[in-house]
Parts: structure tokens; C-alpha cells; sequence
């Protein structure tokens, strides 16, 4: 699991704190604690939950700007406010994209930022990639115990310079369980774009996706090996039956890992992350963050 705090949030414009009258969707660059620019966009949602923010994590070659992140990012803000932004690697963030590893970065500075705006209680909503990014970093930053592989020895809101990062709820949408899957043919697609020369050339100019070529080294801690450290911080689990990345028994094994603490939503028809999820599961996942969040 990447390491590190979530550092001093920089910005490339100046920003109205929350709860002035200036409350139109602002956009900025945010510096990772690992010095790699993001793009963010801060939208100030219903006025009647002023003090939650939901942070939304895109899937793999999505970006802020995405039909179906706004979209998402549309009906999340019925409830609140919605943070979105581009995973390094994407879109007009920089860096490269690491698939899950140090993206963990990029969603605590999102949260960070949140906070500095005011924002009191914060749901982080991953799809994908997202959805894994979602966990680990959760389990770095929301939850007690001690962490999994990776050199962190303590997790949580009391350990030092992770305050501001800590995440008060946790949705998790189609994510894996465990790396390197290859058992379906998005999957081995997939596999395919990180892995080949070829396939990352098809990413930049296709999929205006940047894709780092070095392996992991070390491993990242799974989702699966998160998720045993994520509670007391509430957990969601949404997962389709048509998934055609995933099938079920990753989002079981998940909410097995969790010893009972996470809710689990297997939705019948369902396909992949934001592009397959309908509105009225949009709506449901905003209902359950905002009796869950704090």
C-alpha cells in the first residue's frame, strides 16, 4: 500500500471557503503528497446539506469531465456537495496512471481540499478503480486498525498528518477484490493496455490515458486486505450481476473481508461502474451516505 500523508494542499487559483455567497462550481489543480498535480472540480450541490461533500473517484480512463462522472456527480449533489477530479494519468491531471497503487494520493487530496472548503462529513463514491482506490485509501485514513503490508504501522484520523484526509463513509462500486484478475475478456483487454507498449500508445492518443510502464514494486496491499482495517467507518458495497470485469464473488469476498461491517447491494442487471449504474441506485447510494456519514 502507497504511503504517506496527504500533505498541504496547493492550488493553481484561489478558492471562496464554503459558506460564502460565492457558491459557483470552482476548478483548480491540487499537489499529491507525492508532487503530482490534479485537476479537481468543486461543485457546491443542495444548500439543505451544506457540511457533507461526496468526493467522487472515476474508474480507469475516466476523467472529471466524463458524461457519465457528471452525470453521477449530478444526482450525488441533490444531497450535498461533489467533489470530482482526474486520477493522475488522466485527463488534464499530470503524472501517470498507476492503476490503484499511488492514486491513493490523488483521493486524499481531494479529500483534504473538501475539508479546507468546510466541509464537515465526507463520503468518498469510487467506481472501478475508483471503487478500489476507495478502500485502501480508506483503510490509511478512516479506520483504526493496524494496517496491512506496506509499511504503515498505525491507521486512522489519529495518526499523524492524516486528519484532514479522513473519509467519514465509504461506497465502493464495482471494484475487484484482488489484483492481476484475468478471468474475463475485459479483463485480459485491460491487462493488455497496461501491460504492452502497444496497448499504453492506444491509451494516450484513444483513451487520453497516460500509463506509467513500470510494474508495482512493491505490491500495493489488495482491496481485499484493506478492507478488514476500514471499520468503524461505515462501508457500502454496490456490485452488478451483469458485471462483465468482475463477477460476484469479488464484492462477496469483499464483504466477507469485512467481518459483517460493510452493507452489501448486488443489483440485478447491472453491468459496469458509473456507465451502468441508473439514477434510482445514484439516489439509493446518496439516501444510505446520508444517514451513514458521521
Amino acid at each position: 500500500m502507497s504511503s504517506g500523508t496527504a500533505g498541504h494542499v496547493t492550488r493553481s487559483s484561489e478558492s471562496p471557503h464554503f459558506g460564502t455567497p460565492a457558491r459557483a462550481p470552482l476548478r483548480t489543480f491540487l499537489r499529491t503528497a507525492d508532487g503530482v498535480e490534479i485537476e479537481a472540480a468543486h461543485d457546491p450541490g443542495a444548500e439543505s446539506s451544506g457540511d457533507l461533500a461526496f468526493i467522487v473517484a472515476h474508474g480507469f480512463t475516466g476523467d472529471l469531465d466524463r458524461p457519465h462522472v457528471r452525470r453521477a456527480a449530478g444526482v450525488l449533489a441533490r444531497g450535498g456537495a461533489v467533489v470530482t477530479f482526474s486520477f493522475r494519468g488522466h485527463g488534464r491531471s499530470g503524472g501517470r496512471s498507476t492503476v490503484g497503487d499511488r492514486e491513493v494520493h490523488d483521493l486524499a487530496a481531494a479529500v483534504a481540499w473538501a475539508r479546507e472548503l468546510g466541509h464537515t462529513r465526507i463520503v468518498t463514491v469510487g467506481f472501478s478503480m475508483g471503487g478500489s482506490v476507495v478502500l485502501r485509501h480508506a483503510a490509511l485514513y478512516g479506520g483504526t486498525g493496524p494496517g496491512p503490508a506496506g509499511g504503515e504501522p498505525v491507521r486512522g484520523p489519529e495518526h499523524e498528518g492524516r486528519t484532514e484526509a479522513r473519509t467519514d463513509a465509504v461506497v465502493s462500486v464495482s471494484a475487484p477484490a484482488r489484483w492481476y484478475y484475468r478471468g474475463t475478456a475485459a479483463m485480459r483487454r485491460v491487462h493488455w493496455l497496461v501491460t504492452r507498449p502497444e496497448g499504453r500508445i492506444v491509451g494516450r492518443i484513444g483513451l487520453r490515458t497516460r500509463i506509467h510502464h513500470r510494474d508495482w514494486d512493491p505490491v500495493p496491499a489488495s482491496p481485499v486486505e484493506c478492507v478488514p482495517y476500514i471499520a468503524p467507518t461505515p462501508l457500502l458495497v454496490v456490485h452488478g450481476d451483469r458485471d462483465g470485469y468482475f463477477p460476484l464473488d469479488h464484492p462477496r469476498t469483499l464483504a466477507e473481508a469485512s467481518g459483517g461491517h460493510a452493507d452489501l447491494w448486488l443489483e440485478r442487471g447491472m453491468g459496469h461502474a458509473e456507465n451502468a449504474a441508473p439514477d434510482d441506485l445514484l439516489d439509493r447510494i446518496r439516501d444510505w451516505a446520508l444517514t451513514r456519514a458521521g
